[in-house]
């Protein structure tokens, strides 16, 4: 079974920058369309961003309004891995972070959806001056 493996988390201060990865082994990660999520603590698992696979006929990639403009996602299938690379980070991005394959449209839209059964360990980013 498909197992994801989060890492890059950290303490960062305000305004500070981190990139997390996600990585596979044993699965080509581009046979899927991956989601970040982030669960802070006493609140629900929300979707922050999610990318299809680069052979999709429609290529794409989206983000949570609270995340435009500060967070970027990518591939490098080169390493097998998917990136969230954070940038202008606020101290209520303080959560633990996760990937997971995600659902994606008729349109072949990502959606931050992720398929259940998938959650690893995560990744904990501290936002904390």
């Amino acid at each position: 079974q498909l197992q994801l493996v989060e890492s890059g988390g950290g303490l960062v201060q305000p305004g500070g920058s981190l990139r997390l990865s996600c990585t596979a082994s044993g699965f080509n990660l581009d046979n899927y369309a991956i989601g970040w999520f982030r669960q802070a603590p006493g609140k629900e698992r929300e979707g922050v961003s999610c990318i299809t696979s680069t052979t999709s006929s429609n290529y794409n990639t989206n983000y949570a309004d609270f995340v435009k403009d500060r967070f970027t996602i990518s591939r490098d299938n080169t390493k097998n891995t998917v990136y969230l690379q954070m940038n202008s980070l606020k101290p209520e991005d303080t959560a633990v972070y996760y990937c997971a394959p995600v659902l994606i449209t008729v349109q072949a839209m990502c959606v931050m959806k992720a398929y259940p059964g998938y959650w690893g360990q995560g990744t904990q980013v501290t936002v904390s001056s």
